[in-house]
């Protein structure tokens, strides 16, 4: 749980040093919006296990089964991805 717990600490901080980068208003806010949801769920998430909170059917992204979720999360990175190539370019 801790390793996996990391990988997120490193994806949130990660995505927001990049999305800092971003000249554009629109996307650096969109960049932001994703990583927060990101976040978000993975904080209910660990305090529902936890049992801090009770529980609300909220999946941890991009680990959960849900096929729905998977694929916005999915979508969601690939977004993020492509405004960053595309500031590069």
């Amino acid at each position: 749980m801790i390793i996996l717990l990391g990988t997120y600490f490193v994806i949130a901080t990660y995505g927001l040093i990049l999305a800092s980068r971003l000249k554009d208003d629109f996307m650096r806010l969109m960049a932001t919006g994703f990583l927060l949801c990101l976040v978000l769920q993975v904080i209910i998430n660990s305090a529902v296990t936890m049992g801090l909170l009770p529980t609300k059917g909220i999946n941890l992204p991009l680990v959960s089964n849900g096929g729905t979720s998977l694929l916005v999360y999915l979508v969601m990175c690939g977004m993020m991805l492509s405004a960053l190539r595309r500031e590069q370019n």
